[in-house]
């Protein structure tokens, strides 16, 4: 059978690759076309564009690319109207995916929707629109499940995979890991400043604030796989800090505690049992216009799944060097920690277990076999 994804930025193409190997083991003559990233290309099938090419974040980015991104969704129309697609599996990324599903509906291709756009948080209308277009929902938090129940709209709650991914990967060895980055014995405090140019520029310069008044940990810099060793370089040479690219997971692995940009990545640290501090901070008309739409208590998947603040959130103005301090001394501090561990327990609990990759791809191939068969 044949299958065109499309997922867009890192976690879309964690996501698509670790699906795109249970469709494959649920089909093995799976023929899949994909917009993706370097995982998904690793697992197979065909790439038509990378997810750098439309990496946008904020409303203010995101007008000023219009016409490139207008162009791209031309560019998908086409290209999954010659592969005449028996499912159409669509990976997050709302602005970019339900313009595709709202184009696809019409001419009977059958629409998959894996990891709900966030129309929890904000503009809850277009629930109207998924209703519509989406033929088939997978949702990976249990409270999104509920927030479609109350919408009348039937749902697939099939657990997050981030815990298939964290628990599928190879363990590094923390001797090696330590030499091959010319790291030392000091207990390590990791900085996640995001996947973004504009976010990394946004959030790197006052996580680095701090570095200078914690000599006995070592700082070390999660970059990310959509960016290169020279972006990064500018922010470093004011500070005693290492750069480690593409092993996010190892890092967190070996982590004391963490500030982590407001993202799939604070949910990552909490897998990990990792403390840490929540950090977000955007263009201040980006965040204008976000601040009237979005309707959680919290930015965080960690605060949001628990429905309480287990981590700490410093957004905007409250970003500075002297809470960053305030709160790294607690979440360095062993009876804070104590009691952080035992709501990440509690958390995972809530996730619903792993296998949400396999049980998802389950669902898709079964649904599209019977679909063919009538």
């Amino acid at each position: 059978m044949k299958y065109y994804i499309l997922a867009g930025e890192a976690s879309g193409d964690l996501h698509g690759a670790n699906l795109m190997k249970s469709l494959y083991k649920e089909d093995p003559e799976a023929d899949i076309r994909f917009w993706g990233g370097d995982l998904m290309q690793e697992v197979g099938g065909t790439l038509v564009t990378h997810y750098k090419e439309r990496a946008f974040m904020g409303f203010m980015e995101v007008v000023t690319n219009l016409r490139k991104i207008t162009g791209l969704i031309k560019d998908c129309k086409r290209d999954i109207a010659r592969f005449e697609p028996d499912a159409l599996i669509l990976i997050d990324n709302s602005g970019f995916n339900l313009r595709i599903a709202e184009w696809a509906k019409p001419l009977g291709v059958t629409t998959h929707y894996y990891i709900s756009p966030q129309v929890w948080a904000s503009r809850a209308s277009r629930v109207k629109k998924i209703k519509a277009y989406v033929d088939h929902m997978y949702v990976i938090l249990p409270f999104v499940k509920d927030f479609y129940d109350k919408h009348d709209y039937k749902v697939h709650f099939v657990g997050h995979p981030l815990l298939d991914a964290v628990a599928g990967r190879e363990q590094a060895d923390a001797a090696t890991f330590t030499k091959e980055h010319d790291l030392d014995e000091r207990p390590m405090i990791a900085l996640l400043p995001g996947s973004r140019k504009q976010e990394i520029s946004a959030m790197l310069d006052v996580m680095l604030s701090v570095v200078n008044d914690y000599p006995d940990y070592q700082f070390v810099i999660a970059g990310a796989p959509s960016q290169e060793v020279s972006f990064y370089q500018p922010f470093l040479k004011d500070y005693p800090v290492k750069l480690v690219m593409n092993k996010t997971y190892d890092i967190l692995s070996f982590a004391n505690a963490a500030l982590i940009t407001s993202g799939t990545a604070t949910l990552e640290a909490a897998i990990f049992k990792v403390p840490q501090v929540v950090c977000y901070k955007a263009n201040a008309v980006s965040y204008s216009i976000a601040k009237r739409i979005i309707k959680t208590k919290y930015i965080s998947l960690v605060n949001l799944i628990m429905d309480r603040e287990v981590v700490k959130e410093l957004i905007q103005g409250d970003l500075n060097t002297s809470q960053l301090k305030k709160e790294l001394d607690k979440i360095t501090n062993d009876d804070y920690r104590a009691t952080l561990f035992e709501d990440y327990f509690k958390l995972e609990k809530k996730l619903g277990g792993a296998g949400a990759s396999q049980k998802t791809a389950s669902l898709i191939v079964a649904t599209t076999k019977a679909q063919l068969s009538n």
